[in-house]
C-alpha cells in the first residue's frame, strides 16, 4: 500500500507515520507534503497513491482548496484538530475523519474501512462493485500475533472468538489459548466474514462454530455457552438479539 501524507505539522506527521508503520509495516509512505502548492506539484509528476492522509488546514490553504483544483482518484482519510468540517469531508471521497491527536483505535477503524471500500474505489462506485460479474468482498484471512520480539501467524479458521478485556483485544483459538491482536472489535467486525462471525455485544465477536449451547434470557436476550468456554457466559445484547437469530438462520 502506497501512502501520501499531506500534513504541515511535524509532530502530527511524526505521530501518524509512526502509527501507520506499526499497524501496516509493509506500507510505503511515498511522501510527506505540507501545502496545497507542493501537493499539486507532486501529483503532477507522480502516480496517484493508494490512500491519502490529509490535514484540512495546510500551510497555504485548505484541503478543500486542493480538492477543487486536482482530481484524486483514491480514498482520502482526513486528519484535523477540528470537527466542524466532517460533513464537507465526506462529500469528497473520504473514508474517515480522524481528530488529532490521532488515536490508535481510530486509525485501526480507518484501515478497516479502507480495506472494505478498496474495491469500490478501484471501480469508481459502490454500485459498480455490486454489478461487477464475480465481484465479492475480500475478508481477513490471517493475523500477525506478536509476543515480545516473536511473531507468528494465526489463520482465521483457527479462531473461535474475539473478546475485549482491560482495553485489550484477544483472539481465543480452538485450543483455548488467548492471543493478543492489534485491532479492536469495531475494526475486526469490518474485516471478518459476517457469515462466520457475529458481534453479540460490546465484549464478544464470535464464530458460528464456537457456539456450544444457547438459552433464552430475560427480555428476549440469549445467553451463549462458547467453546472453548469463556470466563463468563456472554449474553447477546437486546439490540442485537433479533439480528443474531437471523444470523443463526443464515438470513443475513
Amino acid at each position: 500500500m502506497r501512502i501520501l501524507i499531506i500534513e504541515d505539522e511535524v509532530p502530527a506527521y511524526s505521530r501518524l507515520s509512526k502509527l501507520i508503520q506499526e499497524m501496516a509495516p509493509l506500507a510505503d509512505i511515498a511522501e510527506q507534503l505540507d501545502s496545497v502548492a507542493a501537493t499539486r506539484s507532486w501529483l503532477a509528476v507522480n502516480s496517484v497513491p493508494d490512500v491519502v492522509f490529509m490535514d484540512i488546514h495546510l500551510a497555504d490553504g485548505s484541503a478543500f482548496d486542493l480538492m477543487e483544483s486536482v482530481r484524486l482518484d483514491c480514498p482520502i482519510i482526513f486528519t484535523t484538530a477540528y470537527d466542524q468540517y466532517a460533513i464537507d469531508a465526506f462529500r469528497v471521497s473520504s473514508v474517515d475523519y480522524l481528530l488529532k491527536p490521532v488515536k490508535r483505535e481510530d486509525l485501526q477503524r480507518a484501515f478497516a474501512k479502507l480495506k472494505q471500500f478498496r474495491d469500490m474505489f478501484k471501480t469508481g462506485s459502490p454500485q459498480a462493485v455490486a454489478a461487477a460479474p464475480g465481484s465479492r468482498q475480500e475478508y481477513k484471512k490471517r493475523f500477525l500475533i506478536r509476543f515480545g520480539e516473536h511473531i507468528k501467524t494465526l489463520n482465521v479458521e483457527e479462531i473461535s472468538y474475539f473478546f475485549s478485556e482491560n482495553r485489550a483485544t484477544f483472539a481465543r483459538n480452538h485450543d483455548g489459548r488467548n492471543l493478543p491482536v492489534d485491532y479492536n472489535l469495531d475494526a475486526l467486525e469490518a474485516m471478518l466474514d459476517p457469515s462466520r462471525f457475529f458481534r453479540i455485544n460490546r465484549q464478544f465477536l464470535i464464530s458460528l462454530e464456537a457456539i456450544s449451547e444457547m438459552k433464552t434470557y430475560s427480555k428476549a436476550r440469549v445467553i451463549v455457552t462458547l467453546k472453548p468456554q469463556a470466563t463468563e457466559q456472554p449474553v447477546v445484547s437486546s439490540e442485537r438479539s433479533a439480528h443474531f437469530k437471523q444470523w443463526l438462520a443464515g438470513e443475513l
